[in-house]
């Protein structure tokens, strides 16, 4: 996502630089669960972790340092006083609002401030470059559990700076430590708005296609998202999704929302008709918020947010409804495999790019996650290009998509309970042992193995 500077803290007050930093006695603390080892390898021991309320005193610090200060943009003597008192507390808890502040800081001065005070509740002397990111990683991979009342606190200072999120930051099946800003504002334009302009990562609506022998646009090796409903086609190419990274469309006579999070190389489909009794068609859209590198999307009617991963409903009025998206099978190709396979297939047009031509993954993103995302699966590299999908069973499972290519390729069967590899246009789709397709994806390892820890992976 672009960067979005706020300008927040314009002014340095003198107190700040002569903020001291103090110790106090710890107090009553339990023993976290043991890491795995990879994780104390690469971020140490974690610091033992007090339980229980915080007190009057500490609260009113807490929202003195962390909930006036964004709301008045300014830093004055009376954060500085409240950000000791913090200190003094031994809270490590209280760090995950520091992350949240620091992410929006725009100035070396505080930033040196509130690294500094991270450092001493985590016990840890942490390095003065990308002070937010390395404050996050440490409270995600050491799991360091949420303040008391953390949501108000955190929605207090997101809202501060996009007022769009207020309905977004809400209770629910979220965890919300992990939550951050992406860098853009919310698009909450109404459905079929789409064609005006916003300060944000423009979803597309219904987009006009042509076809494949229309496309003189897009070259051979150009990377395409294919997707097939009930004998239709249409190819969404990366290009356009780099740009719009949602994509509201009908195919087939089915209704689809299609995410792309650039940051996790996953691009997803899910059916948005067919629904429940009494809901509506959701217009997925994208936050400006992130978890763990992943996009945040939402749908516009509701404000109901999903996991964009598992297309389940986690806030809001869809969550009350227990709303689960079905998923649509993406394959992962080249324009020129798709199209031979598949000479019927419609496509995007052009001007859907709006004139950009942006290559992230091989860019911006080739040295790894840009964005916190704490501890990282070892099994795999974290740009491994895995094929995901939750079996039957409800195990989740990954396929390393290079080697089930080549043994593709080579005529072996790649099976995995009740699910069966297949070529298709050049990538890879799954079917059951009927050949039913059964709604696979291509993203990133780290991302896949972070929203299911618990997945099998293919030994090949």
């Amino acid at each position: 996502m672009a960067t979005f500077n706020p300008k927040l803290f314009p002014v340095w007050l003198v107190a700040v630089l002569a903020l001291g930093l103090i110790a106090a006695a710890p107090l009553h603390a339990q023993t976290k669960n043991p890491l795995p080892s990879y994780v104390t390898d690469q971020f140490g021991t974690p610091p033992m972790v007090p339980t229980g309320r915080l007190s009057n005193p500490l609260r009113s610090a807490v929202k003195v340092a962390f909930e006036d200060s964004m709301q008045q943009a300014s830093w004055g003597p009376d954060q500085s006083a409240a950000l000791r008192e913090i200190i003094a507390a031994k809270d490590p808890r209280l760090v995950w609002l520091i992350s949240d502040l620091l992410r929006f800081t725009a100035g070396s001065q505080l930033t040196a401030v509130l690294l500094d005070a991270a450092s001493q509740l985590l016990e840890k002397d942490l390095p003065h470059r990308n002070e937010w990111g390395v404050v996050t990683d440490h409270l995600i991979a050491w799991d360091i559990p949420e303040p008391p009342n953390y949501l108000k606190s955190k929605r207090a200072i997101f809202t501060s700076i996009v007022p769009g999120w207020e309905k977004i930051f809400v209770k629910g099946d979220i965890d919300w430590r992990h939550v951050s800003w992406g860098g853009v504002q919310i698009d909450d334009r109404a459905f079929g708005t789409t064609d005006a302009p916003c300060n944000c990562i423009p979803a597309a609506d219904n987009p006009e296609v042509s076809s494949a022998s229309e496309a003189t646009w897009l070259a051979d090796d150009a990377i395409v998202f294919g997707i097939e409903v009930n004998g239709a086609y249409r190819a969404y190419p990366r290009r356009i999704m780099e740009v719009r990274e949602m994509v509201n469309d009908t195919l087939g006579g089915r209704d689809l929302g299609i995410p792309y999070c650039t940051l996790c190389g996953a691009a997803q489909a899910y059916f948005t008709d067919q629904l429940p009794k009494g809901v509506k068609r959701p217009v997925l859209r994208t936050s400006g918020l992130l978890i763990r590198s992943n996009k945040v999307m939402y749908d516009v009617e509701t404000y109901s947010v999903f996991d964009t991963f598992k297309g389940k409903a986690v806030t809001g009025p869809l969550a009350r409804k227990g709303l689960q998206l079905q998923q649509a099978t993406v394959i992962t190709t080249q324009w020129g495999d798709w199209k031979r396979a598949h000479p019927e297939t419609t496509v995007l047009i052009e001007a859907l790019a709006l004139g950009r031509d942006f290559d992230f993954r091989n860019g911006r993103d080739a040295g790894g996650p840009i964005f916190p995302v704490g501890d990282v699966d070892p099994r795999l590299p974290v740009h491994e290009d895995i094929i995901g999908i939750v079996t039957a069973s409800g195990t989740p499972i990954a396929f390393q998509r290079s080697k089930a290519l080549i043994a593709l390729k080579r005529g072996q069967e790649v099976i995995f309970e009740n699910l069966h590899l297949e070529l298709d246009a050049g990538g890879i789709k799954i079917v059951d042992q009927n050949g039913a397709d059964q709604g696979s994806h291509q993203a990133f390892w780290f991302a896949w193995s972070q929203f299911h820890p618990q997945t099998a992976l293919w030994a090949g």
